[in-house]
């Protein structure tokens, strides 16, 4: 065996032992243009809607008829303004108050507070208190996210104010609230004061409030159920998307916008040296007009394999992308069959969804084909093999019926799926893929998964 065709046995059990078949499933639909998915601490799910109303989805997968809650009045909504997201006080279950953020009727930023009325599926409209009112000289780069840390404090999510390249310099200027990472803590009386441990409060060129300085639109950000590290997926400008992670309690940090995109340069007038940023941990190529959606590490129980990695997305793309935190950041990406999708969120079992734009919402999966899950049938054979254009599976036994057949690249992730109605002979249009090694996953009867090797030439 040649040194090259080694390699290749060794990689694809690496394959079988450790990679993630990753995919969704629809959990609901008939939603308009969901923003944000948050639970209570219970089994409910709240679908927030850009132009103003929190939707209430049961574990069932049915929606109420009626809005949790319903202030489109208030609201300018379109673009990169509407109703953002909203987040329950860790203490919701005693004091029932739960947080928005929204662009006001004039594009400005708005922190406010709300109560659940003695319906716990409506909301109380007339309850609304604004913490902290944010100018905004753009429509874009809103940021939107807002979260409680383990620490309960309230973090809120600030794009540099919008246009293109941060014509002001926000993100680098103390005095300015955009393109920052906030932490304040929330009073009873709706008001806020700032956290006595806040890194900049003993500086006088930076505000209080501020957490962490440097960022463009971080427009997801989310922290580790089990240990409370940050996660923030930040939009790009022309050329990278990021991912920062930091580990819990550390702030102070600079991301570097607008001395840096990504890794790279963008504009170093008036910068420090590099040594004075934190970089991200993943970067990858800002292609079209999509952008980075930051989503949450899976803490859930369905699904050990995925415990662990931090998931999150591109709007263009179709791939779900995963960083495995204890092995080197390394990134994996799986087709999913969707794009445009704008959020993730936890259920209280700490499982994962995702929001279309469109309107649905998807619950995460892991369909992983283990060592343990692959059975070896020497009777299912493949012709021709390399191939060009369709290969034909069959089944040289009666005893063993083909019902579905997947095509795996060499990372793992699924490029092809066909449903086979009970054959044993069915031929595969692979026209469509490129040259390469694949693996096909052939699932018989309705059982365990065959697995070989197909090249395509």
């Amino acid at each position: 065996m040649t040194k090259q065709l080694l390699f290749l046995s060794i990689f694809l059990i690496a394959i079988f032992s450790y990679s993630q078949n990753v995919n969704i499933e629809v959990f609901a639909t008939g939603f308009n243009n969901p923003l944000h998915i948050t639970n209570a601490g219970d089994d409910r799910l709240f679908i927030v809607e850009q132009a103003g109303r929190i939707k209430v989805l049961n574990a069932n997968g049915t929606t109420n008829a009626t809005n949790f809650l319903d202030i489109t009045s208030i609201i300018s909504s379109g673009g990169e303004r509407g109703l953002l997201s909203m987040v329950f006080d860790p203490d919701y279950t005693t004091n029932g108050f739960f947080y928005v953020n929204y662009t006001n009727n004039s594009g400005d930023t708005v922190i406010a507070r709300y109560s659940v009325s003695a319906d716990s599926n409506i909301a109380d409209v007339n309850s609304g208190q604004i913490l902290l009112t944010i100018n905004q000289p753009f429509s874009n780069h809103n940021g939107g996210c807002i979260a409680f840390g383990q620490d309960g404090y309230l973090y809120i999510g600030m794009g540099d104010g919008g246009s293109g390249g941060d014509p002001n310099n926000n993100a680098q200027n103390g005095n300015s609230l955009l393109g920052k990472m906030l932490r304040i803590e929330v009073g009873a009386d709706a008001t806020y004061s700032i956290p006595v441990d806040n890194p900049f409060v003993d500086d006088s060129t930076v505000l209080d409030e501020i957490w962490a300085i440097g960022v463009r639109n971080p427009w997801k950000f989310s922290f580790d159920s089990l240990n409370g590290d940050l996660w923030m997926g930040d939009v790009g400008q022309n050329a990278f998307e990021e991912v920062n992670h930091t580990l819990n309690g550390v702030g102070g940090l600079n991301f570097g916008w607008r001395c840096y995109e990504g890794n790279a340069t963008f504009n170093t007038s008036g910068c420090q040296a590099p040594s004075n940023y934190t970089f991200p941990v993943a970067v990858y190529p800002r292609t079209g007009f999509g952008s980075i959606t930051g989503g949450n590490v899976y803490r859930g129980s369905e699904f050990p394999d995925l415990v662990g990695l931090y998931f999150y997305l591109d709007t263009d793309s179709t791939e779900l992308r995963t960083i495995d935190p204890n092995n080197g950041y390394q990134v994996t990406a799986n087709e999913v069959g969707i794009s445009f999708t704008v959020a993730f969120g936890e259920d209280v079992n700490k499982e994962l969804y995702l929001a279309n734009f469109n309107g649905s919402i998807y619950k995460i999966i892991d369909e992983t084909a283990s060592v343990n899950d692959i059975i070896i049938i020497n009777d299912i054979t493949i012709n021709p093999n390399p191939a060009k254009g369709s290969v034909t599976i069959k089944s040289e036994s009666e005893n063993y019926k083909i019902n579905n057949i997947q095509v795996l690249n060499i990372i793992g992730s699924k490029v092809l799926s066909v449903a086979v109605n009970n054959t044993t002979n069915h031929r595969l249009n692979i026209e469509n893929l490129k040259q390469g090694i694949y693996l096909l996953k052939i699932e018989i009867n309705n059982n365990n998964p065959v697995v070989k090797k197909l090249v395509i030439k």
